[in-house]
Order: C-alpha cells, then sequence, then structure tokens
C-alpha cells in the first residue's frame, strides 16, 4: 500500500469499524447499579443526595422541605488506550493482523465503565460518601440515631442492592464519552521520530456513590442468615422523619469467589433435609469480574 492521505484515510474507517464491533460485543453491567448522570463540566455538585421527595396530603400551605447541604461531588478522569501501527506494516498491506486488536480496544471501552463502577462499590467500605461516611459504614445519621448499611467480617465482600427506583445506589457520570481518534498526518513528530502511525479511544468520566440507603455491603460469610438480615436492615430503613422509606432490595452482586454461595442462598428450591428454601429467588443474582 501507497501511504498517502487517502489510503490512510481507508484505513482509519477499516480500524473504526473494528472498534465500533467491539463497542457493542457484550452487555455492559454497570447500568444495572448506577445512574447516568451527564456533565457539562469539570466536577459536578451532589448536595441534593439524601433527600426523599415523598408526597403528603396537601393541608393548607405546601410543606416545603429544604434540601440538605452536603458537600458531596464527583471529579471527571481522564482516560485513554493508544497504540501505534508502524509504517512498515501499512506499506506491506499486514496491518489486518491489527485488526482484533482493535475490536478489543472497543470491548475494553465498552466494559471500562463497569470497571470503574464496580471498582467502586468494593472501595465502599473505605471512601465517603454524601453524609461523610464511607459509603458502607454502621454510622449513618439518620435523625437521632445510628443507622448500618454493613456487616462486619473478614471474608470476601457482597452486596444487596436496591435498584428499582432511578436513582440508583451508585452514579455514572460522563463528560465525554469514548472515542476513537487517529494521528496520521504524514508529517506529524509521531511519524517522523517513531515511523508510525497512533490510534487512541479517550473519554473524561468517573464514577461516584449515591443513595447509601440502597446498598448494604458485608465482609460476613455469604449465608442464608447473613442475607436476611441485611435484608431486613434495607427494609427496616426510615427516614429523618420516622417514614418507611420503602427500599426493596432486588439485587445480589457477588464476585466469582462467591458464585456457589450465592447460587446455593438464592438459587436452589430446597435447603439439605428437603424443606423449602424461603430465600429461593427472592432475588437476583449478579456475578461480576470486576470484584473478588
Amino acid at each position: 500500500m501507497i501511504v498517502n492521505k487517502q489510503n490512510l484515510s481507508t484505513l482509519y474507517v477499516a480500524i473504526k469499524t473494528a472498534f465500533n464491533k467491539g463497542l457493542k460485543s457484550n452487555e455492559v453491567l454497570w447500568s444495572r447499579v448506577a445512574t447516568e448522570v451527564p456533565s457539562s463540566t469539570k466536577e459536578e455538585s451532589y448536595k441534593w443526595l439524601g433527600q426523599f421527595p415523598r408526597l403528603q396530603k396537601w393541608i393548607g400551605d405546601r410543606v416545603i422541605k429544604n434540601l440538605k447541604a452536603h458537600s458531596y461531588s464527583i471529579t471527571n478522569e481522564k482516560f485513554e488506550s493508544t497504540v501505534g501501527i508502524p509504517r512498515d506494516d501499512i506499506e506491506d498491506d499486514t496491518y489486518g493482523v491489527f485488526t482484533p486488536l482493535f475490536e478489543e480496544m472497543g470491548y475494553s471501552a465498552l466494559t471500562h465503565p463497569d470497571e470503574l463502577v464496580f471498582g467502586l462499590l468494593a472501595k465502599g467500605f473505605d471512601e465517603l460518601c454524601y453524609d461523610g461516611q464511607n459509603f458502607f459504614d454502621t454510622d449513618h445519621k439518620v435523625g437521632d440515631t445510628s443507622v448500618s448499611n454493613m456487616q462486619a467480617g473478614s471474608g470476601v465482600p457482597w452486596f444487596l442492592l436496591d435498584t428499582n427506583r432511578p436513582l440508583k445506589p451508585l452514579i455514572w457520570q460522563k463528560r465525554r464519552d469514548y472515542d476513537l481518534k487517529a494521528q496520521q498526518d504524514d508529517t506529524s513528530e509521531t511519524v517522523w521520530k517513531r515511523d508510525e502511525f497512533e490510534y487512541g479511544v479517550d473519554a473524561r468520566v468517573n464514577a461516584g456513590f449515591g443513595l447509601w440507603q440502597l446498598a448494604f455491603g458485608s465482609k460476613a460469610d455469604l449465608t442464608s442468615a447473613n442475607f436476611e438480615a441485611a435484608q431486613e436492615s434495607m427494609e427496616s430503613l426510615k427516614s429523618d422523619e420516622g417514614r418507611p422509606l420503602g427500599v426493596r432490595p432486588n439485587l445480589l452482586v457477588v464476585g466469582p469467589k462467591n458464585r456457589a454461595k450465592a447460587n446455593r442462598v438464592i438459587e436452589v428450591m430446597n435447603e439439605e433435609g428437603g424443606a423449602s428454601n424461603p430465600n429461593y429467588k427472592a432475588v437476583e443474582v449478579l456475578v461480576v469480574p470486576w470484584l473478588d
């Protein structure tokens, strides 16, 4: 192939096609547990987190509920992945061997939000959310009381979530979506110094914590008793005014190490001895590779 502007444009179309194929090659998981929020600046403030706008009977004037001045914000971060194709490979028409690489790059862009969102979920025992406590903590303030949304332990973490609401337990913030770009100027410094053409994907995004009330984290052993305790804890949550929040956990999120235990608790119809399993299909089990 003669390396000129027209042929490089044709090459970019082929690379872009492979990238887009990988970008659509699999089902994403992050949208199951995170609400997507578009961003228009460097960081977004979420002062409104923690407010549950419930209806009440209208008698007289409206009752205005002032938003608490939480100071939680999510800063967008830049991510990139770039590869170079040597000029010799383009001249020798051997660039086709790179096609699977760009398809894999598209797949990496597709699953990168999964990696960030579930990676953040795993860090919830040690990182702060909107109320100044760790996302999974024993001391969330609700009115004059302290509320826990975690079980202590030393085992592999597992998570019980309520994803029924428009606002999910986590937030996926997107400033600029994943996009493939090319450096194909034959007179560029890159070509001059390294004799290669570069292709890369980049984005400005980040993940953050939403409502701790919709998530329960445990490092205790994943047993029926511990699952039931987590479920009861979430379903009994109330607002600052003492009204039930109506939390209904529906998703048990685990990593590969807890797959078998999760299936024994949720997917088995009968317990050992033949008794019916009261937790059979109580929630859906979601196994994700980004957790232990």
